[in-house]
């Protein structure tokens, strides 16, 4: 419950709407209860009495309430929707605003699917949940209180019959509730694995053609499908039962109050008016009361929706955010002290242990290792994608901790293995880099990434479409552009994550020799090929999360078996080091 609270507070931003809302549906419900105790007028004074005065005027005002009713309805669902639409909006807003202060480690606790599944399928449950329930749930207990109060007003003779079916409708709705409510929350599991079969699937469709695993897919899906409809079935199967039981224990009271009421009209102590006023009181209570139990349901839904979305915001995020810290990264200086990471504080072993690199301002740096060595997760450090569990990393000589976050990552650029391109065209992409850049910047960051090499060849040039996710253009153009993208920041440091893998050697050679010509720019290359670092400054060799050794080509080619072993391999033996000295 305290979880639906939490998440509602989020009306407070729209009071006004909801105070109007409130008010429409309080005036519609009164005049609805006014309407029964005017027909009873109508019977009693009018028609018995055959006063056509009494009729009329009695009508006339059944009429007029009957319109004020109708139009305030109406006036309810415009304020309803107006107030559900603006709920949802901030809701999904925060929600992903949350989202976005998350670090890779807070990312890794949560599935992407089931963070995709909150942010859509569970915030519009609870907007159906608003949208359906405010009006049951605010007529329901003034129709309660004021319907069974008229009720003993007019026949306290008849009117305990009423309350007879209060107490068993009660117990229909716990026993319902008592059992659905833990299956909401394996329904919305129910709905991620769906959600996580459907994302791997079309992610990858293109490795689950080639391999022929087509059938495998569908039946993986057809299994997670399956559950999800299994778990639905019995949910709403048990859910579903309210409203019949509801509707018998209703037409039972109906039925009672009939039969009481008419031995009653039959004995001269009670008018036939009275009695279709109870009547008119009683279907109205007990309509109500069964929207309520609907609704019930419905909310019942939301406990276990609004539980997941707070754990989105509850999820404290990793990395702590400096507001006030530094704001530029001067020179580019980076600094591993002692530095060991693992991804989790109770994980026994380090990824990374006792690191200690210093790398000038302005080098070329060339990373090297064997896959699960920790590259990757080395330079991400550096632009606190993860913090550091043990040491410190420096940038200028300042932890980086001490620097503004966007500050920090708006001066490092890094060029990822596996690039992202997003649906648009090639400026709109270059652009992440740098928003104000012109063609001719853009053109200047393309000629660095070798990208002017096809970009004439692509119809429309910087215009072209590049589809979704850069489906137009193939993976080493993809790089390109992405290693232009990464230049037009204008960065102090820039990283490669074996990002030159998709291209040839000449084109790979071109682009790196462009970028060690660029004046104060630190770079660090993560490479499996031995040619893509070989001219670098400063050589890091990894080995299962440990430093192996550090020095240039010469240096590393005449002590390190490691790397002595990788020029074997890829150069046909160490005679090419003095073949590519001269």
């Amino acid at each position: 419950m305290k979880d639906l609270i939490y998440i509602l507070k989020y009306l407070k931003y729209y009071k006004k709407d909801l105070i109007i809302t409130l008010t429409l549906v309080i005036i519609e419900t009164f005049f609805e209860l006014i309407i029964p105790f005017l027909m009873r007028d109508i019977i009693n004074l009018g028609i018995e009495n055959k006063d056509l005065k009494q009729i009329l005027y009695n009508g006339g005002l059944i009429i007029g309430c009957a319109i004020i009713s109708l139009v305030t309805g109406h006036l309810y669902s415009r304020s309803n929707a107006r107030l559900v639409t603006k709920f949802s909006y901030k809701l999904r807003e925060q929600t992903f605003k949350k989202i976005q202060t998350y670090s890779f480690a807070n990312i890794d606790h949560f599935e992407p699917a089931s963070l995709i599944t909150r942010v859509t399928n569970d915030i519009q449950i609870m907007q159906n949940t608003l949208a359906g329930g405010i009006r049951p749930l605010c007529r329901a207990p003034i129709m309660l209180i004021m319907g069974v109060g008229l009720s003993f007003i007019m026949a306290p003779s008849i009117a305990w019959i009423f309350l007879c079916g209060v107490p068993v409708l009660a117990i229909i709705l716990f026993l319902i509730v008592r059992k659905t409510a833990p299956q909401y929350s394996v329904l919305q599991k129910s709905i991620d694995n769906v959600n996580l079969v459907v994302r791997e699937n079309v992610t990858a469709i293109r490795t689950v053609k080639s391999y022929v695993r087509e059938d495998y897919e569908k039946e993986k899906f057809n299994k997670a499908n399956t559950n999800l409809t299994d778990i639905t079935k019995f949910t709403f199967r048990i859910a579903q039962l309210n409203q019949p039981t509801f509707q018998l224990v209703m037409y039972a009271v109906t039925t009672a109050i009939l039969y009481c009421g008419s031995k009653a009209v039959h004995n001269s102590t009670l008018e036939v008016g009275t009695l279709t006023a109870l009547l008119s009181y009683v279907l109205q209570v007990l309509n109500s009361l069964m929207m309520f139990s609907n609704v019930f349901l419905l909310v019942n839904r939301s406990f276990a929706s609004s539980k997941r979305i707070k754990e989105v915001f509850d999820e404290i995020p990793t990395i702590e955010e400096n507001e006030n810290g530094l704001t530029e990264v001067k020179n580019g200086q980076i600094t591993f002290k002692d530095v060991s990471f693992k991804y989790k504080e109770n994980s026994s072993e380090y990824v990374l242990s006792n690191i200690n690199i210093n790398i000038k301002a302005g080098s070329s740096v060339g990373i090297l290792g064997g896959t699960g060595s920790a590259k990757s997760t080395l330079v991400s450090l550096i632009l606190r994608l993860y913090d550091v569990t043990k040491g410190e990393v420096l940038i200028d000589g300042e932890n980086v901790k001490n620097y503004n976050l966007e500050s920090l990552r708006d001066k490092i650029s890094i060029v990822l293995q596996n690039n992202v391109l997003f649906t648009g065209t090639v400026r709109d992409n270059l652009k992440w880099g740098d928003e104000s850049a012109d063609d001719s910047k853009i053109l200047h960051a393309c000629k660095l990434a070798c990208v002017d090499e096809f970009l004439d060849r692509l119809p429309g040039g910087l215009d072209y479409d590049l589809g979704q996710g850069g489906v137009n253009v193939s993976g080493g153009q993809k790089q390109r552009l992405c290693i232009a993208r990464a230049l037009l920041k204008n960065p102090k440091i820039i990283i490669f994550d074996d990002s030159t893998s998709a291209c040839d050697m000449e084109t790979e050679r071109k682009i790196l020799n462009n970028i060690r010509n660029l004046k104060g720019l630190t770079n660090i290359i993560i490479a499996q090929r031995i040619t893509s670092v070989m001219d670098a400054d400063m050589i890091v060799i990894l080995d299962n999360g440990t430093i192996s050794d550090i020095g240039n080509h010469e240096e590393l080619l005449k002590r390190n078996t490691i790397y002595q072993e990788l020029c074997h391999t890829q150069l046909g033996g160490v005679n090419y080091a003095a073949d590519s000295s001269k």
